[in-house]
């Protein structure tokens, strides 16, 4: 299988924490918050970024609406530390076991805490990697927070004046 089982793995995650995920292949790819919305043709913001972030040494990961940009200092006092710091792409594979682009919110190599952007809860269905670039699966937002056991709160960047 072409994608080293990466899929297949997702769908067993999503399984073990009761959600029936069925991933979406795309041609085209996903790999931006930007491909994946016209790929599926729903607003950017619907689309959720899995960031894997250092808060403090602890690799964290950061489920963002495809519409905003991270806070890190906001990251970092969720998490309740000093600093988030972007991981490359080499420690991204290392801590999640998927590579930049296709990373799952759940599914990884190592349990991760987890922080969810608020911005995600406006919608009914949001659509997160399935462990590829060109895959991704649709999610009703109280099932991702559940499934992630994650920290809901506002981290994005308010760019507004």
């Amino acid at each position: 299988m072409s994608d080293g089982g990466r899929v297949e793995a997702v769908v067993a995650a999503g399984r073990e924490r009761g959600l029936d995920v069925e991933p979406r292949t795309y041609p085209d790819g996903t790999r931006t918050a930007g491909d994946a919305a016209r790929a599926v043709g729903v607003p950017i913001g619907a689309i959720v970024k899995s960031l894997v972030f250092s808060v403090d040494d602890e690799p964290v990961v950061a489920l963002v609406s495809g519409a905003n940009q991270l806070d890190e200092a906001a990251l970092a006092t969720a998490a309740r530390g000093a600093a988030a710091a972007r991981l490359d792409a080499n420690a991204v594979r290392d801590a999640t076991g998927f590579g930049v682009g296709g990373v799952p919110p759940f599914g990884h190599r190592r349990a991760l805490r987890t922080f969810l952007d608020e911005d995600l809860l406006a919608f009914a269905e949001v659509w997160a990697a399935a462990g590829t670039p060109s895959t991704c699966f649709p999610v009703r937002p109280a099932d991702l927070v559940a499934a992630t056991d994650a920290v809901v709160g506002r981290l994005r960047h308010d760019t507004r004046t």
